[in-house]
């Protein structure tokens, strides 16, 4: 499984439209994604401008390939409600318990 992390800076005040945004118009894209899994929204009470979202693939296929259909538009999105561009990396999952996912040891 494999997770993509986008962290976004919100205009002053606009962090709620953009949690907003990201459940009504995002979300629905994604999830008619071949290979989504989950979707995650994290805000930071210190910082509240700043969120965190992460989204689960069963394939690191599946998460490019959305990347590549939907990144820009999902961009464009939100953007006017954004101080700066989007940060975004991929990573492997090595272990979730919502996912059913545990760690491999190396023998």
């Amino acid at each position: 499984m494999f997770a993509r992390v986008v962290v976004c800076q919100s205009k002053a005040g606009q962090s709620g439209q953009v949690g907003t945004k990201l459940e009504e118009d995002v979300l629905p894209i994604l999830q008619k994604q071949p290979g989504f899994v989950d979707f995650l929204t994290l805000s930071d009470k210190s910082e509240p401008e700043r969120l965190v979202c992460v989204s689960f693939w069963t394939l690191r296929e599946d998460a490019e390939t959305n990347n590549r259909q939907h990144y820009y538009t999902i961009a464009d999105m939100l953007e006017p409600l954004l101080e700066s561009p989007v940060t975004l990396e991929t990573f492997e999952v090595n272990a979730s318990t919502a996912h059913g996912i545990t760690v491999v040891i190396a023998a």
